[in-house]
């Protein structure tokens, strides 16, 4: 009997419930404080502070399913597992149980609860290196379990190790689970015949603090970072070939079908990726990203735009992707953003492919004639059909490829200077999973988002709300919601009052309350968050209130002064203002 998409993710949060974990929402696709990605592209990026070593309001056990979007394996999706958009399952102990408690749980989850046999599983542990020795107690959990030897592959850092960039981080090995994808009898493990396993889950067993790229110190708090594709476990157990297969997908391809004109498309890599990438599309949009040339709206018009183009080889000459959204949304439905924002997910999707359409078969008929008079495209090429026909680097590249033909990138990275920047670099490299910089000069910028949030309450009007904001070392950026630009006077204000309150020295308290009080209280939170039934609430004397998971400083004269260097617009009806603190 076929298990359910709900079916599967009932089972994951009632096993983990029983086990002491208390559930979580999804959190959004921005990542709320957090430079270092575009997009949450795993359930730990809302757990940051908690594995850093603040308590968490609910406790050290929780569980979630979340949302991600990843574009690393981009150029992958259309194969039977990649996927942009996907749902993770998500288990977290931070600083509880640990590796023996952990792999257990993994375990009696797959085996126990969703019946799968222990003969079709593989795992794989870290094999060790100079700087930190083999994960030999992984390797005896699984035996003690009935995992065979043989199905034990020992692999190196670059398969089972998870660390940030930064120093003085948490890390450590990975022990990941697979299952039998091959034909026949399963055999081997994920290192001999790694292409007849497909990965389902993996234990991240943050037991190290990493002090430099060359030295590790056992971690005063122990965490277990679970994450599990719910898309590819339901294909696993519905002995289903590919995630396309599943109840996640169908709806979608049986629309592409129709409006194609076209039969039995599951297997069809362009309706695959059109399916991929309009989920994924309807998703960003419903986080309130819209298409741009930059950052997450580039990556957004990107997906939309090959998309289109997918569309044009099944022969789809009309607007397709807005006709894609009931579907979607048909299957997804306890995701209430998406209803809600339902309006603005089709006119965004209609607007962007309105624009593309109209220099798309142009743009194709100038890309057929330059690949007939050259054997390579130049780089002046690649920008006249960016600049002209509105082809992202990304697809010209891809058809390159699809020709065979060489394509001169640095050329077009040149002629691109004098341009807005694409954004190449945040779509190549800034999508892996990491923790948010946790430095003094952040921290101190987080905590005047706070005091800039409430003065620009006071100045402007109540109705001013938070719609997003990012933080690097080197400056903080907020958005809110406002209908027209700031005068001068406005902004010296602003400015004026956060300096005034960091120079009274107010202290910084937390504390942990129902969602419910919070709200009754006056505490602001983001708007469109989701936040669990207790939260943190951090307070900045009688001045700031704030649902927020931190990290702050304790007195507000750690700040600095505050300037405002930048204010401007950033999407209608939404202001921008970006600051630093000296």
């Amino acid at each position: 009997m076929a298990i359910t998409r709900e079916e599967l993710i009932k089972k994951y949060l009632d096993f983990f419930k029983s086990k002491g974990h208390k559930v979580i929402p999804s959190a959004s696709l921005v990542p709320a404080n957090d430079p270092t990605v575009l997009f949450t592209t795993a359930g730990m990026h809302p757990l940051v502070p908690f594995l850093m070593g603040q308590r968490h309001p609910l406790g050290n056990r929780v569980v979630n399913v979340q949302k991600c979007i990843r574009t690393g394996d981009i150029d992958d999706v259309g194969d039977d597992f990649h996927l942009t958009f996907f749902e993770m399952l998500g288990n977290w102990s931070l600083g509880d149980y640990f590796k023996k408690e952990g792999i257990n749980y993994t375990f009696e989850f797959l085996t126990k609860k969703l019946k799968i046999p222990v003969e079709n599983l593989a795992v794989s542990v870290f094999e060790g290196d100079k700087n930190v020795p083999k994960d030999t107690e992984s390797e005896k959990i699984w035996k003690s379990l009935g995992i065979k030897q043989e199905r034990i592959a020992y692999l190196p850092k670059k398969n089972n190790w998870w660390e940030h960039p930064g120093n003085n981080t948490p890390c450590g090995p990975c022990t990941e689970i697979f299952y039998w994808v091959g034909k026949g009898k399963p055999k081997g493990n994920p290192k001999i015949n790694e292409k007849e396993w497909a990965e389902i889950g993996n234990d991240v067993l943050m037991e190290f603090t990493k002090v430099s790229p060359e030295k590790y110190i056992p971690s005063k708090q122990k965490n277990i970072d679970f994450g599990g594709g719910c898309e590819r476990t339901l294909a696993i157990l519905n002995d289903m070939r590919s995630v396309y297969e599943t109840s996640t997908f169908q709806p979608i391809m049986r629309v592409i079908e129709k409006i194609s004109d076209r039969k039995n498309l599951t297997n069809n890599t362009s309706a695959r990726i059109i399916a991929d990438h309009i989920k994924a599309s309807i998703f960003i949009i419903g986080d309130g990203i819209s298409p741009a040339n930059i950052e997450r709206g580039y990556v957004l018009r990107r997906l939309i735009r090959r998309a289109i183009r997918h569309g044009y080889l099944l022969g789809i000459k009309e607007n397709f992707t807005a006709k894609l959204v009931d579907s979607i949304l048909e299957v997804y439905q306890d995701y209430k953003e998406l209803k809600q924002n339902k309006n603005k997910i089709i006119a965004e999707l209609d607007k962007e492919e309105n624009r593309f359409r109209q220099t798309l078969e142009s743009g194709m008929h100038e890309f057929d004639k330059i690949i007939k008079s050259k054997k390579r495209i130049s780089g002046k090429d690649a920008f006249l059909l960016y600049q002209s026909y509105g082809f992202p680097i990304e697809m010209t590249q891809e058809l390159a490829k699809e020709n065979k033909i060489k394509l001169d990138l640095k050329e077009f990275e040149q002629e691109n200077k004098k341009h807005q920047e694409l954004s190449r670099t945040a779509s190549a490299g800034a999508f892996k999973s990491g923790l948010a910089d946790q430095s003094e000069k952040t921290i101190r910028l987080h905590t005047a988002t706070h005091l800039l949030n409430e003065a620009l309450r006071r100045v402007l009007g109540d109705e001013v709300r938070q719609r997003g904001s990012n933080i690097t070392p080197e400056r903080l950026r907020f958005d809110f919601n406002f209908p027209r630009k700031l005068t001068d006077e406005e902004i010296k204000k602003v400015e004026n009052l956060v300096n005034e309150k960091i120079n009274n020295a107010l202290p910084v308290t937390r504390e942990e309350i129902k969602l419910k009080e919070a709200v009754k209280s006056g505490a602001q939170a983001e708007f469109g968050a989701k936040y669990p039934d207790v939260v943190s609430v951090y307070s900045i004397d009688d001045f700031s209130k704030e649902i927020c998971t931190g990290p702050h400083v304790k007195n507000t004269e750690e700040i600095g002064k505050f300037k405002i260097i930048k204010e401007e617009s950033s999407a209608a009806g939404i202001r921008r203002i970006k600051a630093v603190v000296e």
